[in-house]
């Protein structure tokens, strides 16, 4: 039997993690077998790249195309030595970002060209796409609201895409937006502001259809 793969997407401080720890509890009491992921990261090799992306001084002043590069290949190494076997061992796989982050951050936010992008990502994962998207909403002020208390409360290394402004974060969300619109048979759009209880049901409704049937 073959797995699943299911990708949360969204801006920063839409809640993805803790959408993710749900799901895979839900699922797991009901006898699937659950593999929760990362992106960038999810391998020794992944978690470094993720470091140098996000929180070490030395990818201070990445130019965009050293960020595409690296998160592909990140992503490749994922998708070769945990995705792949995972969906043939017919496991569910969670995964917190995938390609449409890409997407919506190097191209959308950085400005690259899509073709660039679409190009250097088909490299990376060849026919491995997801099986849904979950594309989780927030308004802007929430947002920010929830990545300042985040914040606060972890006092961790500093994260240089959540210190980008304004400008760079509505591209994203235009971004993500399109690719809804353009991929509507993959991408489900969640509304995830309210209670955590609430969005967790929007999200079932729309996993339980693409379920396996045998556990």
């Amino acid at each position: 039997m073959l797995g699943r793969l299911i990708t949360f997407e969204g801006g920063e401080g839409c809640g993805k993690s803790t959408q993710i720890k749900r799901l895979a509890s839900q699922l797991t009491d009901l006898g699937y077998r659950v593999r929760e992921l990362r992106e960038p990261g999810g391998t020794a090799l992944g978690e470094k790249i993720r470091f140098l992306l996000k929180h070490d001084p030395a990818g201070q002043g990445m130019v965009p195309e050293a960020e595409l590069l690296l998160m592909n290949a990140s992503r490749a190494q994922l998708v070769r030595e945990v995705i792949r076997p995972a969906l043939e061992s017919g496991e569910i796989v969670l995964c917190d970002r995938f390609y449409d982050s890409t997407v919506a951050y190097q191209s959308g936010g950085r400005g690259l060209s899509l073709d660039l992008v679409n190009s250097v990502i088909g490299h990376a994962v060849g026919e491995t796409r997801p099986h849904l998207t979950l594309l989780l909403q927030v308004g802007r002020e929430e947002a920010r609201r929830r990545v300042a208390s985040r914040t606060a409360a972890t006092a961790g290394p500093v994260d240089r895409f959540e210190q980008e402004k304004e400008a760079f974060f509505l591209r994203v969300e235009s971004a993500y937006e399109q690719i809804a619109r353009e991929e509507s048979s993959r991408v489900r759009c969640i509304p995830a502001e309210g209670e955590p209880e609430a969005v967790s049901a929007r999200i079932w409704e729309a996993v339980e259809k693409i379920l396996p049937k045998s556990r």
